[in-house]
């Protein structure tokens, strides 16, 4: 199953890869893409939607589904 979800907050390349970071160490996601011009990430797996925003949350960003 893929999601996106919107993250902002990020303004380069280290903070795409802080908010990658974060997503891949949640239980149920495969794999990510993170997009700070477009302000989302998509994942793929079957991770719930509140555990990769409070991720997100977690390392600094603003996220929301």
């Amino acid at each position: 199953m893929s999601q996106t979800i919107t993250v902002e907050g990020m303004s380069c390349e280290h903070c795409e890869q802080t908010v990658e970071e974060a997503l891949e160490d949640v239980d149920g996601v495969e794999t990510v893409a993170v997009d700070r011009d477009a302000e989302r990430a998509t994942v793929e797996g079957d991770a719930a939607t509140g555990d990769l925003v409070e991720a997100v949350d977690e390392a600094g960003y603003e996220a929301s589904a």
